[in-house]
């Protein structure tokens, strides 16, 4: 995309501080877009939830909600008793990953994105024309005015100007909703001697007592801290980068990570807890993470399955095999496992569902024959995986499940398919997979 031109004279770059980092979180953003989607929710107490019971937790609090101590975590028969005019509403994770992508679209129309760090979070990187500060915190603001017009009023953002990405976040925390705050690299500690601790990326509950244990525990403390200082805390290199970062100095920069895992996890409803319809879920779980697999051209060698039941015991199996990607075969390493591990619960109802594929190999990479395979083993697992892709097309087309293998669509009706972890975002074809 091509980056807008700016006027700006010569003089200005060698007398105005300078930021490197635009950080961006989007405030509230589940509940956000549900009132952007629903005008009757807006100016109200909204808490996003999984499913619909007093028992879940909330995924998401709008500000109006948040005024009353309402947040992500927090049970919601609790969140109705802080808040009692609070309205749930039922996670459309669809929706949030097309609002999420009209919003990197419009931030494109500005500026680059460099790293997208969750569903929620985006840095860019800025250039010499955009680091001096009144040129950052003019982009900073043209971001925020398109978002309102562009994407919907209720979509605001904080925004974070630093000159490192670290920094860029804890900015961005520190006025919430719709703020704007400048750390530079020249006025620090400065505003950072306002924070707790744990109000920092990086030190959480673990991560605090330790700090405590090496006599640190306030933000002054901690920034009048030597180097080895936190090495010895965190016991190794990131107490190292952890200084640096805190210290305004450059962090690395978004590496491309492999792939290394394929899957999906579920938490049942209550109607869906017993072994038969959970194997199902367990089932449509695999074929889901099947069709991720192929789209992204890979292969797997592992299936690994756990359940976690009502009583609360985890229970684990998994399986290695030739590369696979087609649907049939999975489904049949998945049925051997799904015995095993209900026998180890001794069929207990389910509370949670996970599948995982790893082990993963590129599907174009040479692989070698075994010694006692047929050419006709090797022409069955290709037809198989045609077949595969073939139906990936189809649902694509026509909707998700709109064929399927070994089960109705009907059977995980309260089934909610694709949702959005915290540091992955789905692709789009995923609702339809």
């Amino acid at each position: 995309m091509r980056k807008p031109t700016i006027s700006v004279p010569a003089a200005f770059f060698d007398s105005s501080p300078l930021v490197d980092w635009l950080f961006l979180d989007l405030n509230s953003f589940f509940a956000s877009v549900e009132q952007q989607m629903r005008p009757e929710l807006r100016g109200r107490p909204v808490a996003v939830v999984p499913v619909e019971t007093d028992a879940t937790c909330a995924i998401a609090a709008s500000q109006e909600a948040k005024k009353f101590g309402v947040k992500t975590g927090t049970n919601i028969g609790e969140a109705r008793r802080r808040c009692p005019g609070l309205v749930t509403v039922l996670a459309n994770h669809d929706a949030y990953v097309e609002f999420h992508h009209r919003v990197l679209d419009e931030i494109d129309r500005h500026f680059p994105v460099q790293s997208i760090c969750s569903i929620d979070e985006m840095a860019c990187k800025l250039d010499s024309p955009r680091r001096p500060l009144p040129a950052a915190v003019d982009l900073a603001e043209r971001i925020k005015r398109g978002l309102r017009e562009r994407v919907g009023g209720c979509i605001t953002c904080s925004i974070g100007l630093a000159p490192n990405r670290f920094l860029g976040k804890v900015a961005s925390d520190m006025q919430k909703p719709d703020g704007l705050v400048i750390l530079r690299a020249d006025g620090l500690p400065g505003r950072l001697l306002e924070l707790e601790l744990s109000d920092l990326p990086g030190i959480g509950r673990r991560m605090e007592p330790r700090l405590h244990a090496c006599g640190i525990r306030t933000m002054r403390e901690l920034w009048d801290a030597e180097r080895e200082e936190l090495h010895q805390a965190w016991g190794g290199v990131c107490g190292d980068r952890f200084w640096h970062a805190l210290h305004g100095g450059p962090t690395e920069d978004d590496q491309p990570v492999q792939k290394r895992t394929v899957g999906h996890s579920h938490v049942l409803a209550p109607e869906m807890r017993t072994p038969p319809q959970a194997g199902v879920v367990a089932r449509r779980l695999m074929l889901k993470a099947a069709s991720r697999l192929r789209r992204m051209h890979y292969r797997a060698t592992h299936l690994h399955l756990s359940v976690r039941t009502e009583d609360g015991p985890r229970f684990e199996a998994q399986s290695k095999f030739e590369p696979a990607c087609d649907s049939i075969v999975l489904a049949r390493v998945l049925a051997e496992l799904w015995q095993r591990v209900m026998r180890q619960a001794r069929w207990q109802r389910v509370r949670k569902v996970s599948v995982a594929l790893f082990g993963l190999e590129a599907d174009a990479r040479p692989r070698q024959l075994e010694l006692f395979s047929s050419l006709i083993d090797e022409e069955t697992r290709a037809r198989r995986e045609q077949l595969s892709r073939i139906l990936d097309r189809i649902n694509q087309k026509r909707g998700r499940d709109s064929v399927v293998i070994g089960f109705t669509p009907d059977t995980v009706r309260t089934f909610s398919g694709t949702k959005i972890a915290f540091t992955r975002i789905p692709d789009r074809e995923e609702f339809q997979e």
